[in-house]
C-alpha cells in the first residue's frame, strides 16, 4: 500500500476508523510524511520509518526512499511513496515459497533486504571506484571527475544512512525492555552487526573516493599549470615581435625604412630574429625544459 494512498483523503480517515486497535502515535506516524528515521515498540506494537534504496523497472537506483511500517502480533502495514529494495526482495522470496513464523518475522527480513540493497550498492560503488582508478593511471579523460563525484556524493548520503540506522536501532535495543508486548521480540542484534559492518565498508569507500578525488584535482592544477606556462613562453617569445611591430604601425613622420623597398623584408627579418633571440634565452635558462 503506497504512502501516497495511505495519506489519500479517503484512505485515512478509513484506516483511523477500522483501526482503533493501533497507538495513535504509531497510526500518526504511519500515515505521516516525515523524513526522519526511527523505531518504536509499546505494548501493542512496533512502529517507525526506515530508509531504503529505490528499486525501478531498471533495476536498483541511487535514490532513497522511505518505509514507514507498524507491526502487530497479527498484522505488519507498510507505506511508501516509492518501489523500495526491501519490498521487493521480501515479494520475491514469499513468491518462491517462504513464509515468515510471524509478522515480526516478516519485517526483520524487510530490515535485512535493506542492508542487502546497500551492500549490493557497495559492491557496484567498489568495481566503479576500481575502473576510475584503473583509468587515472592511464590518463585524466573528462568524464572521471563526474564519475568520481557521483560515487562520492552517493558514498556520502548510503554512510549517513547507516550510521542513522545503527543508532535508531540502537536506541530501540535501549528502550524496548521498558515495554511487555508478544511483538517485541523483534530480533535486530544480527541487522546491527550487518549495519556496523557495511557501515565500515562504506566509510572506507568513501575515504577512497576523497583520495581519488584530490588526486584528481592534483592532476587538473598540474594540467592548468602545464598550460599556463606554455601559454606564458609563447607570450614571452612573441612579446619582442609585438613591439617593433606596434613601433612600425605608428602614422608619424620619420620612421625608418618607410622608404625603402625591401623595409618590409627587413622589418620580418627583424621580428624573426627578436622572437628567435627570446627563445634562444628562455632555452638558456631552462624554461623550456620545465
Amino acid at each position: 500500500m503506497g504512502a501516497r494512498e495511505l495519506g489519500g483523503r479517503r484512505v485515512a480517515p478509513y484506516m483511523r476508523e477500522h483501526l482503533k486497535d493501533l497507538p495513535p502515535a504509531a497510526l500518526n506516524l504511519l500515515l505521516s510524511v516525515g523524513d526522519h528515521q526511527q523505531l518504536h515498540a509499546d505494548d501493542a506494537c512496533i512502529y517507525g520509518v526506515f530508509a531504503d534504496l529505490v528499486y525501478r523497472l531498471e533495476g536498483l537506483t541511487d535514490e532513497l526512499g522511505l518505509l514507514h511500517f507498524v507491526a502487530t502480533e497479527k498484522l505488519l502495514l507498510t507505506g511508501r511513496r516509492d518501489g523500495l529494495h526491501s519490498i521487493e526482495a521480501v515479494r520475491q522470496s514469499l513468491r518462491s515459497g517462504q513464509s515468515p513464523k510471524s509478522h515480526t518475522a516478516l519485517l526483520e527480513s524487510i530490515l535485512m533486504q535493506v542492508t542487502s540493497g546497500v551492500e549490493e550498492k557497495s559492491e557496484a560503488l567498489s568495481d566503479e571506484l576500481d575502473i576510475i582508478e584503473e583509468r587515472l593511471i592511464v590518463d585524466l579523460t573528462d568524464d572521471i571527475p563526474k564519475r568520481l563525484a557521483k560515487a562520492r556524493r552517493l558514498t556520502v548520503r548510503l554512510h549517513r544512512l547507516l550510521s542513522t540506522q545503527r543508532s535508531v536501532i540502537a536506541r530501540f535495543e535501549q528502550n524496548v525492555w521498558r515495554t511487555t508486548g508478544k511483538a517485541h521480540d523483534l530480533k535486530t542484534s544480527h541487522v546491527s552487526q550487518r549495519l556496523d559492518w557495511l557501515d565500515h565498508e562504506m566509510v572506507a569507500l568513501r575515504d577512497r573516493a576523497h583520495l581519488l578525488q584530490e588526486e584528481v584535482s592534483l592532476r587538473m592544477t598540474d594540467q592548468t599549470n602545464r598550460n599556463l606556462q606554455l601559454l606564458t613562453i609563447v607570450t614571452t617569445v612573441f612579446l619582442p615581435a609585438g613591439v617593433i611591430s606596434s613601433i612600425f604601425g605608428m602614422n608619424v613622420g620619420g620612421l625608418p625604412l618607410e622608404h625603402d623597398r625591401s623595409g618590409f623584408i627587413v622589418t620580418m627579418l627583424l621580428l624573426v630574429g627578436a622572437s628567435g633571440l627570446v627563445f634562444w634565452i628562455l632555452k638558456r635558462l631552462g624554461m623550456l625544459r620545465r
